[in-house]
């Protein structure tokens, strides 16, 4: 007595496509569904005259606030020779 035994392979198929999507081109015009937005959260502790600066990974990892940044940036200020020092 044989036994038939059916196999079947599944053809491989790759994940990746080889061709670009129109997902992945840019389009003419973007809508935008504002009623989804949400207030900055960053706006209190931002106030006119102050710049957004961001920081290395490795120096991050030594300052652990703006205040620390601002006190060692100015302390570096009060070095530099008075000509240095004109914002401009």
């Amino acid at each position: 007595m044989q036994h038939a035994l059916s196999v079947k392979t599944m053809k491989k198929i790759s994940s990746r496509k080889n061709h670009q999507t129109v997902r992945d081109t840019m389009r003419k015009e973007y809508r935008f569904d504002y009623s989804r937005a949400k207030p900055n959260r960053f706006r209190e502790k931002m106030s006119d005259g102050v710049v957004a600066v961001v920081l290395e990974p490795d120096v991050a990892a030594i300052f652990k606030s703006s205040e620390a940044v601002n006190a060692l940036l100015r302390s570096v200020i009060a070095a530099m020779p008075e000509s240095k020092q004109q914002p401009g």
